[in-house]
């Protein structure tokens, strides 16, 4: 049976809107100025742990406070309505595709996994995936392999896709040993000659040539 594990945000999700909503609400609480968009997109990535990392040295935050502001921020976030998270045009057609064809899915993802699992209810999405590993599931996350090996289960590696749209879902592919198909407008920094990539993407229309083995023109 062939497998595709998709990454979340960036990937199925446009959501750095919401989750910059919830950086903003602790930084007002803190006494500090909000960030803008691409700011928050910059830090995105390696789960939300490092993205409150990231926030506090921009603002040069002492890192004792770390542990108290990681909670806050994600207890603002899990709180939150997710209004402002939209899926990319097309991937609900693919997924009902996929799904139709009997192809077993899931997410693999850094963000922690309650709101993964929140964020792919409040978008009625949980029915596609047979599995969600978030960054907090295992002890290890992304770029270590062991989540996206998780997530595979007793898939051969050959008959298996990860979808990601970063340099951390690149690494963690090519760890793995499996197919790697990148979708060139989520969240990457880096230009696409320079991500390891087998496939690539830029419209979710074009996404089951990329499945079937034939690259989108």
């Amino acid at each position: 049976m062939q497998t595709v594990i998709f990454d979340l945000d960036g990937t199925l999700v446009d959501s750095a809107p919401d989750i910059r909503a919830s950086v903003n609400i602790m930084l007002a609480e803190e006494g500090f100025e909000e960030l803008d968009l691409p700011t928050v997109i910059s830090f995105v990535g390696n789960g939300l742990p490092t993205l409150v990392r990231r926030v506090m040295a921009h603002f040069d935050i002492e890192d004792t406070q770390f542990s108290r502001l990681n909670a806050r921020v994600l207890a603002i976030y899990n709180a939150s309505t997710y209004e402002h998270t939209v899926l990319y045009n097309g991937l609900r057609d693919v997924l009902e595709s996929l799904q139709a064809k009997g192809v077993r899915m899931g997410v693999c993802t850094n963000k922690p996994e309650e709101p993964a699992r929140h964020v792919l209810k409040a978008l009625n999405l949980t029915q596609y995936f047979d599995i969600v590993v978030g960054g907090d599931t295992y002890e290890k996350r992304k770029p270590d392999p062991m989540p996206l090996l998780k997530a595979i289960g007793k898939t051969a590696l050959a008959d298996v896709i990860y979808v990601g749209d970063s340099e951390v879902d690149a690494e963690t592919a090519q760890r793995a040993g499996v197919t790697f198909a990148l979708f060139t407008e989520g969240y990457r920094k880096t230009p696409v000659a320079d991500i390891h990539h087998d496939k690539c993407f830029s419209s979710w229309s074009d996404f089951l040539a990329v499945v079937e083995g034939t690259q989108p023109a």
